[in-house]
């Protein structure tokens, strides 16, 4: 076996950012990935880095909000709750206390695309976050009491984060106004109703189908012996069934044609928000770099476009927001502007669409290029300092688009795309016939009670 290479390089490759160096003369160094699959399916990643005593470990499903039907949305949601519920040989609460006992942390995310665990501990506890992580696997307690219990949590989440914040209506609309296909239209968090019908054989059946070793990805990396670690995955993993294969979800978006629009007014909303979303190609396409270089050139930092012309020029809002969205499907590549209290939506679009036409004309310029490549560098540099979240990174590689080395290529396919693909990129995609347009704006009613305060 080969030996692994180690992370502790990449504190030096961040100090040569601030050298002279410029992105393309520097490399991020390459992870060795020992990659291998059970007879269960299970597939099993692990990278050693010895520069710390620790490890990270993540559990990625391949299942999230996109494998929901009308009736059951938020429910990939609620059963990331279900999963830290206890199992069959580790009590309710049992599994954050042996952790965070042992000096480590833990946590989970559900997405449109996957649901994922993840624990970081020291090297020699090792055999337990393997042991937690199978036995509920193997054994989820599934009762009555524990989904009405995380039922109830999942709606009060809903409520602190989406229902009683301000714009919460907007960031969900937008997905909605901008999806037909009902896999990525809907909300991760669901609908309450939804959340209010879901019962105990809902519950069994998606655990059954989903939570199997054949429909997962395991990822460590950190302070580890591989062939050690292979075998204690195989005494806690390889007992565990495969199930059949859960069907395969059409994510595929109907042809739009027309730009779509809506406004909300906003009760809680003291000042306009703008959000605007164009559809992209999925996360692991060519184009989608392109897309990447694009998001940087007009919303990463203070000297991007728009904040320069929407902040600071025109002074129309006081934060603005760009995301290519990376999917395993189609994405949006989302702007979204916070105006300041008495600036028109439309004012602040005209200067959205104006940007975007100017690169569509014109294109970008080398040094918007190069300081593209050199923030996309430091951002993967720095992410890939957390040996947890390079687990994490690694899952969501092979669950959404099955390349587990996409981690060692994916700063090389952004700094190989030029200008010239930037702005055919632009002409593609930043089109109105797939773009959705939300306006969210302070109710009468909010401002007259903000005035007689």
């Amino acid at each position: 076996m080969r030996k692994l290479c180690a992370l502790g390089a990449l504190p030096t490759l961040l100090l040569s950012l601030t050298a002279g160096l410029t992105a393309a003369e520097l490399r991020l160094p390459a992870l060795n990935l020992n990659d291998t699959k059970l007879e269960n399916g299970l597939r099993v990643i692990i990278v050693v880095d010895h520069t710390a005593p620790i490890f990270g470990i993540d559990v990625a499903y391949n299942t999230g909000s996109r494998n929901e039907r009308p009736g059951r949305t938020g429910f990939a949601h609620l059963f990331e709750h279900m999963m830290f519920e206890g199992s069959k040989n580790v009590g309710k609460g049992e599994h954050f206390i042996l952790v965070m006992n042992n000096g480590g942390n833990m946590n989970g995310t559900t997405n449109n695309d996957r649901t994922t665990y993840f624990e970081s501990l020291p090297k020699n506890q090792l055999d337990l976050a393997l042991y937690l992580e199978s036995d509920r696997m193997r054994a989820l307690e599934i009762t009555q009491s524990n989904l009405d219990n995380q039922r109830n949590a999942v709606q009060e989440e809903r409520r602190l984060g989406i229902d009683n914040q301000p714009y919460g209506k907007a960031f969900l609309d937008i997905d909605n106004l901008a999806y037909d296909n009902f896999a990525y239209k809907h909300s991760t968090i669901g609908e309450m109703s939804d959340l209010n019908a879901a019962n105990l054989q809902d519950v069994q059946d998606f655990f059954r189908v989903y939570y199997a070793p054949n429909n997962a990805v395991l990822t460590l990396v950190g302070d580890l012996d591989p062939a050690e670690t292979m075998v204690k995955v195989n005494k806690y993993f390889g007992g565990l069934p495969a199930q059949t294969a859960p069907p395969a979800i059409d994510l595929s978006e109907p042809e739009h044609y027309g730009e779509r629009s809506e406004t909300i007014m906003d009760p809680l909303a003291r000042a306009p928000m703008l959000a605007m979303a164009y559809h992209i190609p999925q996360g692991d396409a060519p184009d989608f770099y392109a897309i990447q270089v694009l998001e940087h050139v007009l919303g990463a930092g203070q000297s991007s476009r728009l904040y320069q012309h929407l902040v600071k020029d025109k002074q129309f809002a006081t934060e603005v927001q760009v995301q290519a969205d990376k999917r395993r499907g189609p994405g949006l590549f989302y702007v979204v502007a916070f105006l300041r209290p008495g600036v028109k939506p439309e004012d602040a679009e005209k200067v959205v669409r104006e940007d975007i036409a100017s690169v569509q004309k014109d294109g970008i310029t080398n040094q918007e290029l190069e300081k593209s490549r050199t923030q996309f560098l430091r951002e993967n540099i720095q992410s890939r300092q957390s040996d947890l979240f390079t687990a994490i990174q690694i899952g969501d590689d092979v669950v959404n688009f099955s390349d587990p080395n996409l981690i060692n290529t994916v700063v090389d396919k952004f700094d190989a795309v030029t200008a010239d693909q930037v702005k055919n990129a632009a002409q593609k995609y930043l089109i109105d016939t797939g773009l959705a347009v939300v306006w969210d704006l302070p109710a009468p009613h909010a401002e007259k009670s903000a005035a007689g305060k």
